[in-house]
């Protein structure tokens, strides 16, 4: 079991038809096989992008509900007192970082490696991986 923060990337292609790896990461966060940290940043930006109409191609309003509400329930709450900036290039990227090193995560899933990579500050214990990278790692 591990510690892991999902980046909104890794749900809006985890809804998207297919789902994919994406999907396999939601499902064992929901599930509990991994624990889900969240923190308010975070949790923020998964509601507004799952308000998104572009999402109701794939999935209705009332499914992105049922799914913000899975992952309300599975995840693990986390205060974040100290904020460890500037880190990264893209100032709203930060808040995961913060998320993982306050929770003690083991790893950040997302889709946008670049975007969390080559920050200012190193953590080598934190691991910023893609799904397919994170699923590898847990079923080798």
């Amino acid at each position: 079991m591990a510690e892991i923060i999902l980046d909104t990337s890794v749900i809006v292609s985890g809804l998207r038809a297919g789902g994919g790896q994406s999907r396999s990461v939601l499902r064992r966060a929901i599930s509990g096989m991994d624990t889900l940290l969240l923190g308010t940043t975070l949790w923020l930006e998964y509601e507004a992008v799952l308000e998104r109409t572009e999402l109701d191609t794939f999935t209705t309003r009332e499914e992105r509900a049922t799914v913000l509400a899975s992952l309300a329930a599975a995840g693990r709450w986390v205060r974040i007192y100290y904020g460890w900036r500037p880190n990264l290039p893209d100032e709203a990227d930060n808040h995961l970082i913060e998320l993982a090193v306050a929770g003690g995560g083991q790893s950040i899933v997302t889709w946008n490696l670049r975007d969390l990579e080559g920050g200012e500050l190193i953590w080598p214990e934190l691991k910023i991986l893609s799904p397919p990278q994170f699923l590898k790692e847990m079923d080798p």
